[in-house]
């Protein structure tokens, strides 16, 4: 399956789901800080459409209340968000490094982790 894209509101959803595990509705809502949380008909609508989008589910009912669990993985919607970012610059990552550094949001210890993430790669091909 092929992950949809998602937008900024459906995945700060998928974050309050991937940090707090199964949620229902009103607790998303509640996830998000007070000066910035949308309307229970906005979280409601979005999380049927992710629902519809396949990338997650009901879990159980509680009263009233569904309860919603996510049926992808962070890695997976970063992954989809990134690969999107990169076709910008066609697949090419030398342009998304140039500004990561000027910006001086790369630092030295990212490209060490970088650096050892290579090396068990290459390590792991090699066997």
């Amino acid at each position: 399956m092929t992950l949809p894209k998602l937008t900024r509101l459906e995945m700060s959803i998928m974050d309050a789901l991937w940090n707090n595990g199964p949620l229902a509705i009103r607790e998303i809502q509640e996830a998000f800080p007070a000066k910035k949380q949308p309307t229970y008909t906005t979280i409601q609508t979005t999380v049927y459409r992710l629902e519809a989008k396949g990338v997650l589910r009901r879990k159980r009912k509680i009263g009233n209340a569904h309860i919603f669990e996510a049926l992808v993985t962070r890695e997976a919607a970063r992954g989809r968000l990134i690969d999107d970012l990169l076709s910008i610059f066609g697949g090419r990552t030398l342009p998304m490094m140039a500004h990561l550094v000027e910006s001086g949001k790369l630092t030295a210890e990212d490209l060490r982790e970088t650096d050892e993430m290579l090396r068990k790669l290459r390590t792991r091909k090699e066997s």
